[in-house]
């Protein structure tokens, strides 16, 4: 198809035999057991469990990063903790790819070029992250969604490099295992492009439930663009730099501004 990067080795790989199929099968559910699809189910039963108290979805709140403890060093080591599962399920689905021989060159981490990359990448953001925002609001207004609180933790000295390198670690770990590993390993079984897309975009759709429909429905469409861009493209770096600005914004915007503008939750 015309403007479509070919998939790394797409006309060379024979077909698998059976085992492989399997072996494949199984290294995506124990990698999706292990990662984001377990949240997804959580999130899953999350949404349901929220559905089923008294009164609407946006009556209700949901903090994306809290306080794990009420000693300050304690607090950051457990953030320490979660951006470093984070790294890890990132590095995970890395090993895994370079392992059946797509390397990150190949699937979309050669060389970052600054100028192009960072401005890809803030064009997603902008053209996920306003309308996003919108959606938000709106699904908020009509009880599709909780009411999201960005952020918990207390004003410390580390509040803003955790939120930001969280963000960036947040942003690894999703675009490395949902789009780059996910996509790639479909491909792998033989799966179409569009077969993959949706896939990878229900997934993304799935653990963000726990904030609600629209949250879900949202994060699914972001997961459309995304793994889109990727494919046409092949290039990671804009999504990395999307996601992690999008992030940003949203943990370090709310923790700067929550105790100045009232109509914040």
């Amino acid at each position: 198809m015309k403007g479509w990067i070919n998939p790394p080795n797409s006309a060379v790989d024979p077909p698998l035999e059976p085992r492989e199929r399997r072996v494949i099968k199984i290294e995506i559910a124990i990698v999706l057991l292990v990662t984001f699809g377990l949240s997804g189910a959580s999130s899953i039963l999350s949404l349901v469990e929220d559905a089923l108290l008294a009164g609407s979805l946006s009556d209700q709140s949901v903090a994306l990063n809290t306080s794990n403890s009420s000693l300050g060093v304690i607090d950051l080591l457990y953030q320490v903790l979660r951006i470093l599962r984070l790294c890890a399920w990132g590095a995970l689905g890395l090993y895994l790819l370079w392992r059946a021989g797509l390397g990150p060159r190949l699937v979309g981490l050669a060389k970052p070029k600054l100028g192009k990359d960072v401005l890809a990448g803030v064009g997603l953001a902008a053209l996920i992250g306003l309308p996003g925002l919108v959606f938000y609001l709106v699904g908020n207004a009509v009880g599709l969604n909780l009411t999201v609180v960005p952020s918990t933790i207390d004003d410390t000295w580390w509040r803003i490099p955790a939120l930001v390198t969280f963000a960036f670690a947040n942003s690894g770990a999703e675009e490395i295992l949902v789009v780059a590993y996910l996509i790639s390993r479909l491909r792998k079984l033989g799966l179409g492009e569009n077969s993959s897309l949706l896939l990878s975009a229900l997934l993304r759709g799935s653990y963000h439930l726990y904030q609600g429909l629209g949250a879900g429905v949202g994060n699914f469409l972001m997961g459309l663009v995304f793994g889109r861009f990727w494919q046409k493209t092949n290039r990671l770096w804009p999504l990395l730099i999307a996601h992690a600005l999008i992030d940003i914004v949203a943990f370090v915007g709310y923790a700067l501004l929550r105790d100045h503008l009232s109509w914040l939750p």
